[in-house]
């Protein structure tokens, strides 16, 4: 029931790792009261698949499971998600038009994409307050993106969602009484799969001039979801470049990277969040720019943050020898 010391851990201390628990009974209690029964209805096997991913991190933190485990148990609730919940990719992404697909090739991309980004969420959830910030802002831009485009069902879950985080970053923020575990972190981390993909095909479908339209929906999507793509590309390429396994625990994520410059995990978080915010407020600017534009100039920001990093760990470093 607790999270023990490992190598790759930042805490020393024994803490409870149930959190997740909390914030999906703090979600189902609020839908209950304020979603409308047809809609518990008509999302059915979003709440199975929610529920069952609920029970494989909860599986995870009390016992614990491999990698591998892990992944295969992730395989059942997201194929019932895009199987009998009819989550599928329904729009065109970089010229690639989804449409003109077999339900099969349809099918594996989306479970992909599902597991990347639900695996991604988890993989950032190494401070206190980090995943359960990240999770509230990502969320927070989802509700009210849904809410302006009249898709009130799907914005009523997301703030929910977010009422139950802020609830549980009450005892998560430094110093924590409580982490989330794996039993919060794929529950969100689905849940942010499902909303992005259901901003890609609804983005598609508003038209040109209504004032929630992006022109560029994969890059709107990745400035949404930048601390957790960015987060995850880097630490895979560093270990594929190492010729380690990707699904390696170490110290090289970007909090790492800021707890080595001296930020406290408050002061860490708040920097992280601050560039995540910064990135949606990009996309918002640049709202009538098509991905041409947006892509590269996300890759371009991701290496600068990167390196400037590195340079002011670099300078610390001298400085330090100095003194």
């Amino acid at each position: 029931m607790y999270d023990s010391e490992k190598e790759h851990r930042i805490h020393e201390s024994f803490k409870p790792s149930m959190g997740g628990i909390v914030i999906y009974l703090g979600l189902i209690l609020a839908l209950v009261i304020a979603l409308p029964f047809q809609e518990w209805v008509r999302l059915k096997y979003f709440f199975v698949a929610v529920t069952l991913m609920f029970m494989i991190g909860l599986r995870d933190d009390v016992l614990g499971l491999s990698p591998a485990k892990k992944l295969v148990g992730q395989l059942l609730p997201i194929s019932i998600l895009v199987l009998f919940g009819n989550v599928f990719i329904e729009t065109a992404i970089l010229s690639f038009e989804f449409t003109e697909v077999s339900i099969g090739l349809n099918f594996a991309i989306t479970t992909i994409v599902i597991v990347l980004i639900t695996n991604s969420y988890n993989l950032i959830d190494g401070l206190d307050g980090l995943a359960g910030a990240i999770g509230a802002i990502c969320l927070s831009v989802f509700g009210i993106w849904f809410y302006f485009i009249d898709s009130m069902s799907l914005g009523l879950i997301a703030f929910c969602v977010v009422g139950a985080i802020l609830s549980f970053l009450i005892f998560n923020w430094q110093p924590s009484k409580i982490f989330m575990g794996d039993t919060g972190a794929l529950l969100i981390g689905l849940l942010l799969s499902y909303f992005s993909i259901e901003f890609l095909n609804n983005n598609s479908a508003l038209p040109g001039d209504h004032i929630m339209k992006f022109q560029s929906s994969i890059g709107t999507l990745i400035c949404i979801l930048i601390i957790p793509v960015f987060d995850t590309s880097r630490v895979v390429i560093f270990r594929l470049k190492k010729g380690l396994s990707p699904f390696r625990a170490d110290k090289n994520h970007i909090h790492h990277q800021f707890l080595k410059l001296g930020f406290s995990h408050a002061k860490s978080v708040l920097s992280i969040a601050s560039i995540n915010l910064i990135f949606i407020l990009l996309a918002w600017l640049l709202r009538n720019q098509r991905d041409v534009v947006i892509l590269p100039l996300v890759v371009i920001l991701c290496l600068l943050i990167n390196f400037t990093l590195k340079w002011a760990q670099k300078n610390a470093g001298t400085h330090n020898k100095t003194i």
